[in-house]
């Protein structure tokens, strides 16, 4: 089991791409996020705290520059790898300049399932889950994803990897 510890940090708006479910950003942030998810039940059983809204990840319903941040916790081994690129080109969109997109995700060679257990310190809230996929195309590494988002246009700004899984940031900078 990997444990993660997530400190209330970010300061601002934040976008929390596929938000629903455990709603961990939510739960470190309440108030300050917007978390969207493309399936109703995944908002529904996420806790209260953040607005909620039922949402494409790759048709933001939102103006350019309207947020501080996006995360996206994760939120990439659940979207189609044909996904990314849009997905990221609408979250650099929505990103205010100078804005960061936070990326937590697990390693994938392969899902015919693929499953990770977390042990998640939600700013001081404990939240014990398992993320898991089973589908045809579903690899993907920190290298992969900072692909898609330097081709959105992001910077990278630091990266992590480790057993199995990474924390990413990126940075849409000033024109």
């Amino acid at each position: 089991m990997a444990s993660i510890v997530l400190k209330k940090e970010l300061c601002g708006s934040i976008l929390d791409l596929g938000g629903g479910g455990e709603g961990i950003i939510g739960r470190v942030y309440g108030p300050a996020v917007t978390a969207i998810d493309n399936r109703q039940e995944e908002l529904d059983e996420a806790p209260e705290g953040p607005k909620k809204l039922l949402m494409d990840a790759c048709d933001l319903q939102f103006e350019d520059g309207s947020f501080d941040h996006v995360t996206a916790f994760f939120f990439f081994l659940y979207l189609p790898a044909e996904h990314r690129e849009k997905a990221l080109s609408e979250a650099f969109r929505v990103l205010k300049e100078k804005g960061r997109l936070f990326v937590w995700d697990a390693e994938i060679k392969e899902a015919n399932p693929f499953a990770i257990e977390l042990d998640i310190d939600a700013a001081g809230e404990r939240v014990r889950t398992t993320y898991g996929v089973y589908k045809e195309n579903a690899a993907q590494d920190a290298h992969s994803i900072t692909k898609a988002a330097k081709a959105a246009g992001f910077r990278p700004v630091y990266g992590i990897v480790e057993d199995g899984r990474f924390c990413l940031c990126f940075e849409k900078p000033a024109k």
